[in-house]
């Protein structure tokens, strides 16, 4: 028997749709939610509620959509505090260090890549987190990647394969042969547990051809296309994922006009997804979100967390970045880590909170989710739902 729960005395509630309550945000002062099993039954004045099974007073702090983490890399093994830490007394950073957890990664048995993975998974849900993507990419052989790829679909719907994230040191010297492996073994052994393919179109990863080539196969085979694009520099990354009609290009830090320009174009599409996370850990130049946002490109804010460039599973982290220094406001950086996500992964059930929507909700210790930004680093989240059921 499904029991309804009312979250009542809710100070400020963030829905994300207009239709529902004041700006962009759907902002409601003095509100309240009805949870109906794993669903939003209800949205609205708390004086309005109609009557519950259960009630949660949420005593004037402010409710938000759980976040959408839209770009990860979970499933992996070993640890890159070393390379950090080289990084910091003034190495720059390239893709080279993927080979590092790779290793690590092949190494590990398959309970210690799923306790990892979860490890984090309980960490980033503390953090409000209720919705995340994760890739492969650490394995680089057809066992590993596709054991990654089983690991992360029994815990998220959102799994995308990622055999294309570097050429595998096994095949060094034949990179046109390791396109082929991903292309075609690895790929029929992988599909079936991904819903994405994704390719890191970089210099010292794969170059824009060899991206097109990955992509359409993937395509072919029952996979949606995201790009890895123009992180380290200037490519084709960008225009790739505009071309085939990728649900993101994620990094989007080094773009020319015609790349804005094309972002925009395909707003309804493609997503830029930014992660300030990256840029922070390899101090790196920012992504310019101000610009991706006049021009009237789609933009979503995720963590990368991954053992080597990005190290958080933090959104409300990359929330105070994207506001501090991405040049977004509060309420837009909020809106790119919830609603922009949800967009990235083509989902229309999560990312909201309005009627017939997931049940997926972060109670912040705060009176307003601007907190989010004007408090960084203080753990603001005091409670989470997930599919309507309160998190512990």
């Amino acid at each position: 028997m499904t029991t309804t729960t009312a979250i009542t005395n809710i100070g400020s509630l963030v829905t994300n749709d207009p239709a529902l309550g004041e700006g962009p945000l759907g902002l409601i002062e003095n509100a309240a939610v009805v949870i109906d099993g794993d669903r939003i039954a209800w949205v609205g004045p708390a004086d309005r509620a109609p009557a519950a099974d259960a009630a949660f007073n949420a005593q004037g702090r402010a409710l938000i959509p759980g976040f959408v983490d839209s770009h990860s890399h979970l499933v992996f093994a070993g640890d890159r505090t070393a390379e950090f830490n080289a990084r910091m007394s003034g190495r720059a950073y390239s893709a080279g260090g993927i080979r590092t957890t790779v290793a690590a990664t092949r190494a590990a048995s398959d309970a210690e890549l799923e306790a990892n993975l979860l490890r984090h998974l309980h960490e980033a849900r503390r953090q409000g987190t209720t919705t995340f993507e994760t890739k492969s990419g650490y394995g680089l052989t057809v066992a590993d990647e596709a054991r990654a790829l089983r690991i992360a679909a029994a815990h998220t719907e959102e799994v995308t394969y990622l055999g294309a994230h570097i050429v595998s040191p096994d095949y060094a010297d034949d990179p046109a042969g390791y396109v082929d492996l991903v292309t075609g073994e690895m790929l029929a052994a992988c599909a079936p547990y991904a819903r994405w393919v994704d390719v890191f179109c970089e210099k010292g990863a794969f170059d824009g051809d060899q991206a097109r080539a990955i992509l359409t196969a993937g395509a072919a085979a029952g996979l949606v296309p995201r790009v890895h694009a123009n992180q380290l520099g200037h490519g084709p990354g960008v225009q790739l994922a505009v071309e085939l009609e990728a649900a993101s290009a994620d990094h989007c830090t080094h773009l020319t006009d015609a790349d804005v320009d094309a972002l925009a174009q395909a707003a309804g599409t493609t997503v830029a997804t930014l992660l300030p996370g990256a840029e922070f850990s390899t101090r790196a130049q920012w992504p310019d979100a101000r610009r991706l946002i006049d021009a009237g490109a789609t933009v979503a804010l995720s963590t990368d967390c991954n053992p080597g460039s990005s190290y958080t599973s933090s959104m409300p982290f990359c929330i105070a970045l994207a506001v501090r220094d991405m040049r977004m406001t509060p309420d837009e950086a909020l809106w790119s880590a919830t609603a922009g996500g949800a967009r990235a992964l083509r989902r229309t059930d999560i990312g909201t909170v309005t009627p017939g929507a997931r049940a997926d909700l972060a109670l912040l210790d705060a009176p307003s989710h601007v907190h989010l930004a004007y408090r960084p680093g203080v753990p603001l989240v005091s409670a989470v739902w997930q599919k309507g059921v309160r998190a512990h």
